[in-house]
Parts: structure tokens; sequence; C-alpha cells
């Protein structure tokens, strides 16, 4: 059974998102789980000008995703960034290639997760997900989000990000906060249910 994460990050916030949804993903027995980024499509000298040229070597060893990586997948979580409370240009530019792939129907059926990120705690987060739950369900996919078997959605004592759509991270304004131990479980419960449901319905 194979899981294939896709995803956008550009100081590194979602890739530590996305590998706490691999760990998860891992502990179903089974699951075959590869992390795939998406292309960028900023130029080094904007990149450099954002403070994220440097991040960029630790996506380096990550294969690039092609729609094909959609296809072979049995289940998949995708990692958004935000960008004005939607999907970042990079993760559009993506989905707008996988024209192909709606024409076949060969998505259809196939369960399928969303993680975001955001600035700020009211940036976006849940609109991001919900919107990129539109270009899921016009494949045909079967949308996964979190339950409330996981605790964490409900503390009171902490800023988190996180809701019944899915997991979620605040990064601040210029990247400075990594993902808290909260948001990380929240990433890890997600992954291990995408895979159990995938696993359920491969059967």
């Amino acid at each position: 059974m194979k899981i294939n994460l896709v995803f956008y990050s550009m100081y590194g916030h979602m890739l530590q998102m996305m590998q706490a949804a691999a760990e998860g993903a891992r502990e179903v027995v089974g699951a075959e789980v590869t992390l795939y980024r998406v292309e960028e499509t900023l130029p080094d000298d904007v990149l450099q000008m954002m403070g994220a040229l440097d991040a960029k070597a630790q996506f380096e060893q990550i294969p690039v995703a092609t729609p094909q990586v959609l296809a072979e997948a049995d289940g998949l979580i995708f990692g958004v960034p935000t960008r004005f409370g939607n999907m970042s240009t990079q993760m559009r530019n993506f989905f707008d290639k996988t024209g192909g792939l709606w024409a076949k129907g060969a998505l259809i059926g196939k369960p399928a997760s969303v993680i975001a990120s955001s600035a700020m705690q009211h940036g976006g987060q849940e609109s991001t997900i919900l919107s990129t739950h539109i270009t899921l369900l016009h494949h045909g996919m079967v949308i996964v989000g979190l339950d409330n078997n996981f605790p964490g959605l409900g503390i009171m004592d902490e800023v988190s990000g996180g809701s019944f759509y899915g997991a979620s991270t605040i990064t601040g304004g210029m990247g400075e906060r990594m993902p808290s131990a909260n948001e990380l479980a929240a990433a890890r419960y997600q992954g291990k249910r995408t895979a159990e449901i995938a696993l359920k319905l491969s059967r």
C-alpha cells in the first residue's frame, strides 16, 4: 500500500509537518510512505530576498512530484502553505498539471488529506484546507481530516494550529516559529488516520 505525501515548503515548516505525517503513516502495517516536493516557481534571487535561499538545500534530496505520483498512490497527503487564504502558487501550479488524471478518473476513490501552514493564527489555514478540498473533490477523492479522537484539537493553554479539517502550523511573519509539539502530533495522527483509511479502502 503506497502513501505518497506531496508538499511545498519554503522555509522548512511544512517539511517538518509532512515528516511527522509520514511517521504516523508508517505506523500502519504495510504502508510504503514516500515524500515528494512540488517544483519551486520562484527564481533564486527572489528566494534570496525572502531569506529562503539557504533553506532550499534541505529539499533538494526529496524527489520532485509528478502527476503520476498521485495516480500510483493508494492514499495521499498534501502539504499546502497558505497564500492570501488560499493555496500557494507552487501547489496551484502542480494541481493544474493534473487535468489528464481528471480526464481518466485516475484519482476517484483515493483517500486524501490536507495539512496547511500560515504566518498568523488567523492567516487562512482553514480556508486553505477547505479550498484545496475543492480540487480533490473534483478529482473524486475521499476527504480525510482530523477527528475528535485527537485530543490536541481541544487545548486551551497555548496557541496552536489544527482543526477538524486538518493539521496546520503557524510560522510567524518571518518564519521564526517552527511547528509545536501539538501541531506535529496532529500531523502524525492525520498521517496514520489517512493510511488506515487507505488500507480499509484497498481491501
